[in-house]
């Protein structure tokens, strides 16, 4: 199983284990800045790993510490819409999970639906809507990882939100709270997906998060996840929208971003 030779791989290149483990999305790479590197292995020198080919995403993994606190960080996540199977796009937060982390912290670019959003916001994720259509526990269950039928009625860890907000509100950093929908992609969405999206329930919209959110609350694993508002789906504020616009924005929010979770990270 490749999944085995990769533990493998990784626990003979690391000299201690990581607590927490965090999936930066696209142009959030800059937070391994706030890192203390112990050691970064690429993507491609992982046996049978996947690689991101997403712009925005360096496609490493970083083991190293805040704090007294070790963290495993992998820059650059895994897509549906990049052809890979979803047992692929949920690796990382198998992985975390069997290396024995006990918090995931998911961060994502996403387009905001709710009309109280603007651009550069940051919305902590309360809960989520799967509109991917596959799922990652589709398939015999490992009764190790899990139990076959995972409540989902509190996904993201209520405690781990009420510290990011005590923290934003110490630095006075202004923080949006909602519900973040999963999509496929790779195309954005139109008016009329955007109206469905809010009128479903949804305050943000994206194409990642939800697979490795519910592979990680599978196992047992804390989750933690952030929305940086990048572009509108609003009715009269939708624009069109290019990668890049996502990257240079996501890149912008992530000075407010990358502080908050740097003091998230050594508080929980």
């Amino acid at each position: 199983m490749e999944l085995d030779k990769i533990l493998q791989y990784l626990r003979s290149k690391f000299p201690f284990l990581p607590e927490t483990a965090i999936i930066l999305g696209s142009g959030l790479g800059s937070f391994s800045e706030h890192i203390k590197i112990e050691r970064e292995i690429l993507y491609s020198e992982i046996p049978g790993f996947p690689q991101s080919t997403v712009k925005g995403h360096r496609g490493s993994l970083t083991l190293g510490a805040i704090g007294q606190k070790p963290i495993l960080t992998f820059n650059g996540r895994f897509h549906y819409y990049e052809g890979y199977s979803m047992d692929q796009v949920a690796l990382p937060a198998r992985i975390a999970g069997l290396l024995g982390c006990k918090n995931l912290i998911a961060s994502n670019a996403a387009g905001g639906v709710n009309p109280d959003f603007e651009i550069g916001d940051i919305m902590l994720i309360s809960d989520h809507i799967n509109l991917f259509p596959n799922n990652p526990l589709i398939g015999a269950n490992n009764d190790e990882w899990g139990t076959r039928f995972p409540d989902m009625s509190q996904v993201y860890s209520k405690e781990m939100i009420s510290l990011a907000e005590s923290i934003g509100s110490e630095h006075g950093t202004k923080l949006q709270k909602g519900v973040y929908a999963g999509l496929t992609g790779p195309c954005l969405e139109t008016p009329a997906e955007y109206k469905y999206i809010r009128t479903i329930g949804a305050d943000a919209v994206g194409m990642s998060t939800v697979p490795e959110v519910i592979a990680a609350h599978h196992m047992g694993v804390k989750c933690f996840g952030l929305s940086i508002i990048t572009d509108l789906g609003v009715e009269g504020k939708i624009v069109e929208t290019t990668h890049e616009d996502v990257v240079r924005r996501a890149n912008e929010a992530a000075e407010k971003l990358n502080p908050l979770v740097k003091e998230l990270i050594s508080r929980i």
